[in-house]
C-alpha cells in the first residue's frame, strides 16, 4: 500500500512506530533507506546534467525516476559536508571545518543520523568513507552504525588508513577489525552493502544503508576498462571519469538488486555528492564558476536525486527552491516519523512539503556555506551567503544567480541594499556558533570501546601547516614535521604509549628506508613514493606537564619506543618526537596507547 505522511500537522500527532507504518500482521512497513554519496563528483559530472563526454546511463535512469533538488548546496570540501549531512547542523557548529589537523573530528555531543535511525528501530550499516574521526567516540560504530566496512581517514591511502592501501585489493576496517577484500574499492563497498541488505530482506526491521565512496577523490585510479573510453583526455581526467563510470556501473547493479529482491518500491534511494568537482570542470561544469573548495557555486552546488515509489516520490520532478545538506536529517525525521532527539534545534528544515508537492507556501531563506581549512575559522573566509536568487561572496561580491549563473558580474555597488541584508544574515549565523570555535574536539584514550587506541599524524593540531595526511607524505616526510593531539584520558590508570615513525602493520624499523610499492592503474599511487627512515638516537614524550625521554639503542632495528606512566583522567595534549644525532626532530607519526 502506498503511503506517505501528508502534513506536518499529522506528523506531529504521530509517535514513533506509528501503527500506520505496520501491516495487519504487525510487520514494520516503514521504507528502507539507501543514501549513496560520492566524493569530489560535481554537478556537471553526470550526462543527465549535460556532460558532453562522460556517460552515466544508470544514474541517468535513476534521475528519470527521481525527484531532483536542483539548487542543493553542501560544503566546499569533504568532511564538513558529511558532518552537516549527518547532524543537521552547519559544519562549523559541529567542529568539522577542515579535512585534517584535528578539525575533521566531529563533536561528541552531536546526535547523528545513524543514531536516530537506530534508536527508531532501523538496522544501520555504512560502507566506504566516514571522515568524521577514526577514534572513539567519533567512529561510525560509536555513532549509531551497527555494521561498518570502511577505510581510514578521508580516503584510501590516507594516513589513518591501513598501510599502503591503494584502491585495489585493500585491507578495510570491518566492525573495528582489519579485513582484506579483493577488487576495486568502489566495487567492494557496493558488494558488501548488497550482501548485507540481502541478509536483512524478510526481517521485521527496515534498514538504513549509507554507501559513501571515496571515488572519484584523488589520487585518480580506475579499473582500466572504465578509464579507457576517456584516454584521450589524459591520465588524470581519464581516471577521474573512469571512477565515475565505475560508480555508475555499481549504481546499475544496485538498481537491479533492488528490483530482483523486490525492494525497490518501498526503499528510499538517494544519490548525491559531497562537494563540487575535483577533476571535470574543464570538460563540463554546468555553467558554474569554480570547483571543489570554492565559495562560488561550482564548489558547493551538487546533485541530489531521491526516489521512493511507494511514497509517490518519483517521476522526474524538479524542486527548484534553495536546499542544503542540513535539511536532510530533519526531512528523514518527519518523513519516516523517526524519534527526534530532545533539546536539539536543527539548522536545516524538513523538505517534506516540497517532496510531497504540497501547495503550502515555502518562504525564501538565506543559507551560508564556507570553506575554513585552517585551525580556527576566520570571519567571511571563503564564504557564500545564499538565497534562491542572490549570492554574496566573501561579504563583498554580489551575484544575481538567476541571470548570471556563472557569477561573472559583481552587482555589489549597484545593490547595496542586498549586500547589507546578506551581511546582516551572515553576522547572525556567525555569532550563533563563534563561541564554540576554540572548544577543541578530543580523541579519547583509555576507554574500553577502543583500547588500545591508534593516533596518527593526520589528526595533529597545527596552526597553518598541513599534516602528513597520506601515505606518500608519511613516506617522504612531507608536511609538518611535528604536532600534538588533543586527548581526553577516560580513566585514570597505568598506560603504555608506543611511538612509531612507521605504522605497526608495516613492520618497519624507525630508521628503515622503504622501497617504492607497486603501482595501480592511473596516476602514481601514494605507496610508490620512496620512504625515508629517520636515524633517531632518542625519543621524547609529552603529556600535559609530564615529559619523558628515552635513548634509542638501534633505530635500524627498533620499530618503536615504549613509555609506561600513570595518567589522571581529564583533558590534555600529547606529542611524541624522535631526535637524531644532530638534534633534528621528527614527530612520531603514529602513537599506540593502551590502558593496562
Amino acid at each position: 500500500m502506498k503511503f506517505i505522511i501528508r502534513s506536518l500537522k499529522l506528523a506531529a500527532l504521530l509517535f514513533c512506530f506509528s501503527p500506520l507504518f505496520y501491516s495487519a500482521h504487525g510487520e514494520d512497513t516503514r521504507p528502507n533507506v539507501i543514501l549513496v554519496i560520492t566524493d569530489d563528483q560535481g554537478y556537471g559530472d553526470l550526462s543527465c546534467h549535460g556532460n558532453p563526454r562522460l556517460l552515466t546511463p544508470n544514474i541517468d535512469r535513476l534521475y528519470q525516476q527521481s525527484i531532483h533538488l536542483t539548487d542543493y548546496h553542501v560544503s566546499p570540501t569533504c568532511a564538513p559536508t558529511r558532518s552537516a549531512l549527518m547532524s543537521g547542523h552547519f559544519a562549523n557548529r559541529t567542529g568539522v571545518w577542515h579535512t585534517i589537523n584535528g578539525r575533521s573530528i566531529i563533536r561528541s555531543n552531536e546526535v547523528l543520523m545513524p543514531r536516530i535511525f537506530s534508536d527508531s528501530g532501523y538496522r544501520t550499516a555504512m560502507y566506504g568513507k566516514w571522515h568524521l574521526g577514526d577514534n572513539y567516540p567519533s567512529r561510525p560504530e560509536d555513532r549509531g552504525f551497527q555494521e561498518v566496512f570502511r577505510h581510514g581517514g578521508g580516503g584510501v591511502g590516507q594516513t589513518p588508513d591501513f598501510w599502503d592501501n591503494a584502491y585495489f585489493d585493500c585491507t578495510y576496517f570491518h566492525n573495528g577489525k582489519t579485513e582484506a577484500a579483493a577488487g576495486f574499492c568502489t566495487d567492494v563497498y557496493f558488494q558488501q552493502a548488497m550482501k548485507w541488505m540481502k541478509t536483512r530482506k524478510g526481517k521485521k526491521q527496515p534498514f538504513f544503508t549509507y554507501i559513501a565512496t571515496n571515488a572519484p577523490h584523488g589520487p585518480n585510479h580506475s579499473p582500466s576498462q572504465f578509464s579507457k573510453p576517456y584516454a584521450d583526455l589524459g591520465v588524470k581526467t581519464a581516471n577521474f571519469f573512469g571512477m565515475i563510470s565505475n560508480i555508475d556501473d555499481n549504481m546499475g547493479k544496485l538498481l537491479k538488486f533492488l528490483d530482483d529482491e523486490a525492494l525497490a518500491d518501498n526503499t528510499i534511494l538517494i544519490f548525491t555528492t559531497d562537494n563540487g568537482t575535483a577533476g571535470g570542470q574543464k570538460i563540463w561544469n554546468a555553467g558554474m564558476r569554480a570547483q571543489k573548495g570554492s565559495e562560488y557555486d561550482g564548489g558547493h552546488r551538487v546533485p541530489f536525486f531521491i526516489r521512493w515509489p511507494d511514497g509517490n516520490i518519483e517521476g522526474g520532478h524538479d524542486i527548484t527552491q534553495l536546499t542544503a545538506h542540513v535539511d536532510i536529517l530533519p526531512t528523514f525525521i518527519e518523513l519516516l516519523n523517526l524519534k527526534e532527539p530532545q533539546g536539539i534545534q536543527f539548522d536545516g528544515r524538513s523538505l517534506v512539503p516540497l517532496l510531497e508537492k504540497q501547495k503550502t507556501s515555502w518562504p525564501d531563506r538565506i543559507l551560508v556555506t564556507d570553506s575554513q581549512r585552517i585551525r580556527n575559522p576566520e570571519k567571511w573566509r571563503k564564504s557564500a551567503v545564499m538565497s534562491s536568487r542572490w549570492r554574496l561572496i566573501n561579504g563583498k561580491e554580489l551575484y544575481d544567480i538567476k541571470t548570471d549563473p556563472g557569477q561573472k558580474e559583481n552587482l555589489a555597488s549597484a545593490r547595496p541594499d542586498k549586500v547589507k541584508k546578506f551581511r546582516q544574515a551572515y553576522e547572525q549565523w556567525w555569532n550563533s556558533m563563534v563561541d564554540s570555535f576554540k572548544d577543541d574536539v578530543e580523541i579519547v584514550i583509555g576507554n574500553d570501546r577502543e583500547n588500545p587506541a591508534t593516533l596518527t599524524a593526520h589528526d595533529w593540531f597545527l596552526h597553518q601547516e598541513y599534516s602528513p595526511w597520506n601515505h606518500s607524505g608519511i613516506r617522504s616526510q612531507k608536511g609538518a614535521r611535528s604536532g600534538f593531539w588533543n586527548i581526553k584520558v577516560d580513566q585514570a590508570g597505568h598506560y603504555k604509549i608506543e611511538l612509531r615513525r612507521w605504522p605497526k602493520e608495516s613492520g618497519f624499523a624507525i630508521a628503515a628506508d622503504v622501497a617504492p610499492g607497486s603501482d595501480v592503474p592511473g596516476v602514481p599511487a601514494y605507496r610508490t613514493t620512496p620512504g625515508k627512515g629517520f636515524d633517531a638516537k632518542s625519543a621524547s614524550l609529552s603529556i600535559g606537564k609530564i615529559h619523558k625521554k628515552k635513548t634509542i639503542d638501534n633505530a635500524r632495528k627498533d620499530q618503536g619506543v615504549t613509555f609506561e606512566l600513570d595518567l589522571k583522567a581529564g583533558d590534555t595534549q600529547l606529542s611524541g618526537t624522535f631526535i637524531d644525532a644532530n638534534g633534528k626532530e621528527l614527530g612520531a607519526y603514529y602513537a599506540y596507547i593502551t590502558r593496562l
